[in-house]
């Protein structure tokens, strides 16, 4: 917490961005630093991405796709995938989002596709629902993932300081 406590305005806008391509949701959670611990700064960006529009999601949307497939994916399964993504941004007019943290990489494929699958059933309401939902669970883990990548390095033997 202490890098990202410390972090200039600009290296923590772009660590912010990453996370979720949004920049009223960064500088919600960079105005609110400093944080005393991880669960006090997912519960900020977490209360910062719900007061986020439609518009605000729509931005967010743009900089997202898809996860990538694990490594020896078939060619078929490529195929289904990106005909299955089509059909989503024909109906709903933006790229399908889904938080795969959890997942297994063999998994990866299956969720996906049955995500995708389900979720076109869904009236354009629902979908903005589940979509914001989504991105918020991309931002926490996202965060997460880039919180522990610097605590890793300002710990390394070899005494690098975080790269952002």
């Amino acid at each position: 917490m202490e890098h990202f406590n410390a972090a200039s305005a600009e290296a923590l806008e772009e660590t912010l961005l990453a996370c979720l391509h949004s920049p009223r949701w960064s500088r919600r959670v960079a105005e609110h630093r400093p944080y005393p611990d991880l669960d006090s700064l997912l519960a900020a960006a977490e209360e910062a991405a719900y007061d986020l529009t439609w518009p605000d999601l729509t931005e967010a949307l743009a900089a997202e796709s898809l996860p990538p497939l694990p490594p020896g994916t078939y060619s078929a399964a490529h195929t289904a995938l990106s005909a299955a993504h089509a059909a989503y941004e024909a109906r709903f007019g933006h790229v399908f989002v889904i938080c795969l943290a959890d997942v297994p990489p063999a998994e990866t494929l299956d969720r996906l596709l049955e995500a995708i699958r389900s979720r076109l059933t869904n009236d354009p309401e629902e979908e903005r629902m589940v979509v914001a939902d989504e991105l918020r669970r991309l931002a926490r883990a996202r965060l997460v993932s880039t919180l522990r990548g610097a605590e890793n390095c300002a710990t390394s033997p070899h005494g690098a300081a975080p790269g952002r």
